[in-house]
């Protein structure tokens, strides 16, 4: 079992930025995918960023590309993703989730946190 922990989330006002943690614990998370997902209310879960845990694989929606960045720490078992120049638009709960398989589909991946929310104020 991998048990997945996000924070970071908050309130900034539109244009400000944010980095959001998820932390792997359990089994090693070497080999996996990590990606990162949000779900604003009334609406699909939906794809924001996967990367393959070494790092040598990033794939990033249209949606953030250029302004959302993905990085880690091995040695933490850690994935950070900064956000940057965030809109009303990114407002929702952002979910850290890991796998097998590189997917932009939520539901492929094995593992994911609680979740953590995110709110840009225009």
């Amino acid at each position: 079992q991998v048990q997945l922990v996000e924070s970071g989330g908050g309130l900034v006002q539109a244009g400000g930025s944010l980095r959001l943690s998820c932390s792997a614990s359990g089994r090693t998370v070497s080999g996996y995918v990590m990606g990162w997902f949000r779900q604003a209310p009334r609406k699909e879960r939906e794809f924001v960023e996967a990367s393959t845990w070494s790092g040598d694989s990033t794939d990033y929606a249209d949606s953030v590309k250029g302004r959302f960045t993905i990085s880690r720490d091995n040695a933490k078992n850690t994935v950070y993703l900064q956000m940057n120049s965030l809109n009303p638009e990114d407002t929702a709960v952002y979910y850290c989730e890991g796998g097998r398989a590189w997917s932009r589909w939520a539901r492929t991946y094995d593992y994911w946190g609680q979740g953590t929310q995110v709110t840009a104020s225009s």
